[in-house]
């Protein structure tokens, strides 16, 4: 009776023992499919997948087709807040597809056809003035974003004055041999009847004016756009058309270079809302082009008076733009760039021509 007991005390501890050894092996075997390290080999596109961690920018035409290496945007204005690609394969990941206005087809069938995924922002790229701006049917509800010249685009784009950071360092004028200074295509000058060209030919009628001619003049290219900008006085700063924020490089030069501007373009407050007043001279403060021409032979004359132009430098800095064509369009791209990489917020843009031709 008692050895029947034992045996079946035994028995039901065997179990129990059995029970625990399987719990355990078990145990063990689950930690270690937790702990021991996984050796999969990498997918094929793990380096393209650490780059777009960032947000992805695609560029949809090149503008122009002017090329420049998008590390440019790193290196020449510190922007390194997007992936920045033309691979257009990267469509339904991209953040933001920047489409250049002057490249889409009166069809439109060179826009993407793919349907755009709830996160992606269409970013519509115009940096020309209403006057130059071709009416496209079909493209009024495409865009979430605009990037443009106007002040008042998602993505404004310009060449801004910063503030000085040595307010003690002096301004020294560049050596000046030329009085009165304009950059023009070829025969422009003596062809156009656009209105910056009429008020050129009545006021070479009262001064001398040195013409750099754009097209076919070495001398306006690279670092001697700058140094032969700087041997000026003055130097017209004409824009192509008139309208609201269409204030260009043209004006940015003449700035950066250490020359004043005679302005021709939008009214004297747009400038102003820019650049100081002090800085330029707008053609709009005299009643024609012969007072204008009498008041820049006086400054001629009067050094102190034209230095007060150079006031507003004991607290500014204007920045050189780049000159090289490959890079006309590379501050725009770039700051699109930025701002996808920092901004998530959009919109719907349903009225795109009645918000820029305003």
């Amino acid at each position: 009776m008692a050895s029947a007991h034992i045996l079946s005390v035994l028995r039901a501890t065997g179990i129990m023992i059995l029970i625990l050894a399987g719990i355990t092996v078990l145990f063990l075997m689950y930690y270690q499919s937790l702990s021991s390290p996984k050796c999969h080999p990498p997918p094929a596109h793990s380096q393209q997948t650490q780059q777009t961690n960032k947000p992805v920018l695609l560029l949809w035409f090149w503008p122009k087709n002017k090329r420049f290496d998008f590390q440019d945007c790193k290196t020449l204005f510190k922007i390194d807040s997007c992936h920045l690609t033309d691979d257009r394969s990267l469509y339904s990941r991209a953040h933001g597809v920047l489409v250049f206005h002057r490249a889409i087809k009166d069809d439109l069938s060179n826009l993407p056809t793919l349907p755009r995924a709830r996160f992606q922002r269409w970013i519509w790229f115009n940096m020309d003035s209403p006057t130059n701006t071709r009416m496209i049917a079909g493209i009024q509800g495409l865009f979430n974003l605009t990037l443009s010249y106007r002040k008042d685009a998602d993505i404004h784009v310009r060449w801004k004055l910063a503030l000085k950071k040595n307010t003690d360092e002096d301004f020294v004028l560049p050596k000046k041999e030329r009085l009165l200074c304009w950059s023009v295509d070829s025969n422009d000058v003596h062809t156009k009847s656009k209105e910056r060209y009429n008020y050129y030919r009545e006021l070479v009628k009262h001064i001398k004016v040195d013409v750099f001619y754009s097209s076919s003049d070495d001398s306006l290219k690279g670092e001697n756009y700058f140094l032969n900008i700087s041997s000026c006085k003055f130097y017209l700063s004409f824009e192509n058309s008139i309208h609201r924020d269409y204030i260009t490089e043209t004006f940015n030069g003449p700035l950066a270079a250490g020359t004043v501007p005679v302005v021709f373009g939008p009214p004297r407050r747009n400038y102003e809302d820019f650049a100081p007043g002090t800085s330029f001279i707008h053609v709009n403060d005299f009643p024609d082009a012969a007072t204008l021409a009498e008041s820049l032979l006086r400054l001629d004359k009067d050094n102190e008076a034209y230095m007060r132009y150079f006031n507003w430098r004991k607290f500014y800095t204007a920045r050189r733009h780049l000159t090289e064509e490959k890079h006309e369009f590379a501050q725009a791209i770039c700051q699109a760039c930025h701002h996808v990489g920092i901004n998530k917020v959009y919109r719907a843009v349903p009225h795109l021509y009645k918000w820029f031709l305003l």
